[in-house]
């Protein structure tokens, strides 16, 4: 509590009535009658313990007086209305209870007086620290108004007035409010704290040039993302730096401040609103369960790993080969969900052993199979690798998550398993047809017909390969192609195959480990130039949280056999994105930093699409999730397929493009010449 004040309290609500007594009788202390000092002076000690009771309710003493507002001001004037009614109410039965004396009451000028002037003395010492500061804030910026950044401020509503006043009374701020864009009509030629408002969107870049704008503040949380995007797309022209405050949600949690903007990103520039997911029908679903992730540490793996985490699983697991990436989203969820229940593991899905240990080890209900190698031109050159890894982990996986009992098994595809140019995308439609292909077999009763695609024995190469193996008893048996048996109803550690294969397929996601934006961010850093592939290239783009949120809430309709489809909206072209973000760097397209079209990479196409041709779209709960229907094809035939495919990728074939070609109908591998 600050003493001070409340001692300046004691004395303000007793001096402001005495001066009513005072004025009252013509400023003369020797004309005042004795019968109204004396009720003044028994009833003044009551009266300010009444006070400081008051004050102290209302937190008056604890609030910042230099960042007052009027949530101080209306707390201050409702303590002054209590305090004067019991004071008008207090001293009138004051002056009836005293015996020596004959008067009722105390002048009717003391009360009017008194009450006013008891409000202007506490109001003026709180609001006088803020006033000052105002003021020499002011002197400052003038004596240095040649040196200060000139800013626009776009928005005149509430959040707009709250930024404006934030930068008047940043005492050290070099940054100056020039003028404000808003598009109300009603509001043109006025004035907010001294700044004018000069017009709407359709004159911001006039104003920019006449006043020399070099900063914009673009404080609109209340826009929709299409009229942020319009607005954003005219403040990019002008090479100035932009600023801009998130959403309208700062205003409902009071979070509307200078410090609270951020730099425009190029998802502001998408003009698509921010996709929201039931996340009742997500909690429900993934409450309690034991959940793995697979490349848990990977950019779409993380994300799910955080979003799970905050929906109260009983155990989650991450598995990733990679340590380093695990280890640091490990530290993270330690950090903010420590009651979280946690398994980190290390390990590759290639491995039949290590992936079975897990499912065996920690019986998970849910699987989410991000792992996989996503790099177009890499695998371009290592196609054997996608095969490995991709497919053959795919399946290994599944055949994991089947034979312990798993629920609901998602895999994380993507649009360039639709008509693939490259084995990257070939290689997940592979991954979509075992999905199918387990589906399909489970839901027939026939999921013993699905090979053992590894051994543990014979294994010389560490390739776990169907090459033959050692029954418990020694006798030699072939893994690849004999059927395995489901065990006996009596044996109480398997659990019957009802596990629910599904794929969830979307387009690229924004940040993440390889997209274009974060490596034309380096571009644009070193001073250019910016390389496209070509300038008619166009991506679907959503951000990492809207694709994960989505595939979470997909995991819920899930039946078994469907593949989703997830609504990314109108395909970007890579060429305007480029320019954008050059722009919002404050440069200029071609004459700062300029642009190279280097030509299409090896399996790169110019669009992705979301569906095949022969594929249908069914509807969900959610418009943004659709089912596409799936492709029919010979599931007995892909299985022989499948490890014909397995035995050339680790016999290093060097034709395992054209074997591809054979299963995945839709593949039309990129010319090249074979390494």
């Amino acid at each position: 509590m600050d003493i001070g004040l409340l001692l300046y309290d004691i004395g303000a609500v007793n001096l402001s009535f005495f001066l009513a007594l005072w004025f009252r009788f013509d400023c003369q202390y020797s004309m005042i009658p004795g019968v109204y000092m004396e009720p003044f002076f028994r009833f003044a000690p009551v009266y300010s313990l009444f006070c400081i009771a008051v004050f102290s309710y209302f937190r008056l003493y604890k609030s910042i007086w230099r960042f007052a507002s009027y949530n101080e001001l209306a707390r201050v004037l409702a303590s002054v209305t209590i305090v004067s009614i019991f004071h008008i109410v207090g001293i009138t039965v004051t002056c009836q209870l005293v015996e020596s004396i004959k008067v009722y009451r105390m002048p009717l000028f003391y009360y009017a007086f008194g009450v006013m002037l008891q409000a202007v003395l506490l109001l003026v010492v709180r609001f006088s620290y803020r006033f000052i500061l105002l003021l020499w804030g002011l002197k400052r910026k003038g004596n240095n108004l040649e040196y200060s950044r000139r800013v626009m401020l776009i928005g005149a509503g509430t959040a707009g007035q709250t930024i404006l006043r934030d930068l008047h009374e940043a005492v050290e701020s070099n940054e100056r409010v020039c003028c404000i864009i808003d598009d109300n009509p009603d509001k043109w030629s006025r004035f907010i704290d001294g700044v004018p408002i000069v017009g709407g969107r359709e004159d911001i870049l006039q104003n920019v040039e006449k006043y020399h704008i070099e900063k914009i503040l673009i404080a609109i949380p209340s826009a929709s993302a299409g009229q942020r995007r319009d607005i954003l797309n005219i403040c990019k022209e002008t090479g100035c730096e932009l600023k801009i405050l998130p959403g309208i949600y700062q205003l409902a949690n009071g979070e509307v401040a200078i410090s609270h903007m951020k730099e425009v990103a190029i998802e502001d520039l998408l003009g698509r609103e921010p996709i929201k997911v039931n996340l009742d029908e997500v909690f429900q679903y993934l409450n309690g369960k034991v959940i793995l992730v697979t490349g848990g540490g990977g950019s779409i793996g993380s994300e799910l790993c955080r979003q799970i985490a905050r929906h109260n699983p009983q155990k989650l697991i991450i598995f990733d080969v990679y340590e380093n990436n695990a280890y640091e989203i490990q530290q993270e969820l330690r950090a903010n969900y420590p009651n979280l229940k946690l398994e980190v593991l290390i390990g590759s899905v290639r491995d039949s052993r290590r992936i079975n240990s897990v499912f065996a080890t920690y019986r998970p209900e849910v699987v989410y199979h991000a792992a996989a190698h996503k790099h177009v031109p890499l695998m371009e050159d290592s196609p054997r690798e996608a095969i490995k890894n991709n497919a053959i982990g795919t399946y290994k996986t599944a055949y994991a998550a089947m034979m312990n009992g798993c629920k609901r098994f998602v895999l994380i595809s993507t649009d360039k398993a639709v008509n693939p140019t490259n084995i990257m995308g070939a290689s997940k439609r592979l991954c979509e047809m075992v999905i199918q292909t387990f589906d399909e077999k489970i839901k027939a009763g026939k999921a013993g017909e699905l090979p053992v695609l590894y051994a543990h024995s014979n294994d010389e190469d560490g390739s776990m390969r169907g090459m033959g193996g050692q029954t418990a008893e020694g006798a030699k048996t072939e893994a690849v192609g004999i059927p395995f048996r489901l065990p006996e109803k009596s044996d109480m550690n398997v659990v019957p195959a009802k596990t629910e294969f599904v794929a969830v397929r979307f387009g690229n996601v924004l940040g993440s480990n390889g997209s274009v934006i974060p490596f034309f961010k380096k571009q644009i850093a070193a001073g250019g130039p910016v390389t496209v592939t070509h300038p008619d290239i166009v991506r679907y783009f959503m951000t990492i949280s809207e694709a994960v949120s989505l595939v979470l809430q997909a995991g819920t309709y899930a039946r078994g056999g469907e593949i989703f489809v997830l609504d990314m909206g109108e395909p970007v072209k890579i060429d305007a994105l480029a320019k954008n973000l050059i722009k919002l760097s404050g440069f200029k397209p071609d004459v700062d930093i300029k642009i190279e079209y280097v030509g299409l990479r090896p399996g790169e196409k110019l669009y992705e699409e979301k569906l095949m041709e022969e594929e249908g779209m069914k509807t969900t709960p959610s418009h943004l999730i659709h089912i596409g229907a799936p492709i029919p094809f010979d599931t007995d035939r892909f299985l022989v397929q499948l490890k014909e495919l397995m035995d050339a990728s680790y016999g290093e074939s060097r034709d395992i493009r054209e074997l591809v070609a054979e299963v995945v109908e839709t593949y039309r591998p990129y010319k090249r010449v074979e390494e």
